[in-house]
């Protein structure tokens, strides 16, 4: 058993005279559960399209468990779930009629719908018609839908999009249920780095249609890791005195700032040091750096509206 799940190779949509995706490579193992994270318009819908073989591939190559081809990704896609486009649920059905006819060809037990309607939190909904339901009730019906056929890959596009905030802590969770107790590998897309922070293993960070990195979650905790934030009006004398404390991991970020990546435990004793040393301390506190900042950092982009 293959255990990448996904292998993209270089591969590029063309619209006209643009690149919707140029040359993407990503893979993706057995188990992740893989956040591509980019703005609007970066190219993940396309992307995600693509794998799922909705549109077709200009340049580049797609493998999917082990098989290449058309004839064989045709065969490898009936291992695999989405919700990418607007799902078919029928409004006046109830969550349990909708996963019925979506399981009539598939000969799926009313057991399984049961299993189904319970991991996504839908039992309670009895005779409840979908036109009454909450976004989060019709996403989680949505993704529901895709596991009829018990896929080993689901590939979600912006699952999280819209919902309130106890609905997006419910289908975290959900997710993580369905990568811990079901065995699947998990691609799921969002704009917002911090929404996927909270789920993801690793990331791809898409931006104008290109990969610009690839991390894990142990990565990117690093790459925004804790810091001691010091601002003073004398950061010269202060720079003496983190010299003479054996402080050596620090960044001077500009005339009135320093950042100290390291005894960030210490924070009373340096602070009682740099006085000592009659240096005029403006704030000083442990924080770290916000998801969002270094997303933007990496893209060049500006606040999200």
């Amino acid at each position: 058993m293959s255990e990448t799940i996904l292998k993209a190779t270089n591969v590029s949509k063309i619209y006209g005279q643009h690149k919707a995706l140029d040359k993407v490579s990503i893979e993706i193992k057995r188990g992740m559960i893989y956040g591509l994270i980019g703005e609007n318009g970066a190219g993940k819908s396309t992307f995600m399209r693509m794998v799922m073989g909705l549109i077709k591939i200009d340049e580049g190559n797609i493998e999917l468990f082990g098989e290449t081809g058309s004839r064989g990704l045709q065969q490898a896609r009936r291992k695999m779930g989405q919700s990418i486009e607007t799902p078919a649920l029928y409004p006046e059905l109830t969550a349990r009629e909708n996963l019925k006819v979506q399981a009539a060809n598939g000969g799926v037990s009313n057991r399984e719908i049961d299993d189904l309607l319970r991991l996504m939190n839908l039992s309670h909904t009895g005779k409840k018609k979908t036109k009454n339901f909450s976004l989060g009730m019709r996403q989680r019906l949505a993704i529901a839908s895709t596991l009829i056929t018990n896929p080993e890959f689901l590939i979600l596009d912006e699952p999280i999009n819209g919902l309130d905030p106890s609905g997006i802590v419910e289908m975290r969770e959900i997710i993580q249920r369905l990568v811990t107790e079901r065995g699947i590998t998990v691609l799921l897309s969002s704009h917002i780095l911090d929404e996927l922070s909270q789920i993801a293993t690793h990331y791809g960070i898409l931006h104008n249609g290109k990969i610009i990195n690839e991390l894990s979650k142990e990565e990117l905790a690093r790459e925004t890791r804790q810091y001691i934030e010091l601002e003073t009006t004398e950061v010269q004398k202060t720079v003496v005195v983190l010299d003479e404390l054996g402080i050596k991991d620090y960044v001077v970020v500009n005339s009135s700032e320093i950042n100290i990546f390291e005894k960030l435990d210490d924070v009373a004793a340096i602070n009682r040091s740099l006085v000592l040393a009659g240096v005029n301390v403006s704030r000083i506190g442990t924080t770290r750096q916000k998801l969002e900042d270094y997303f933007l950092q990496l893209t060049g982009g500006k606040t999200h509206a």
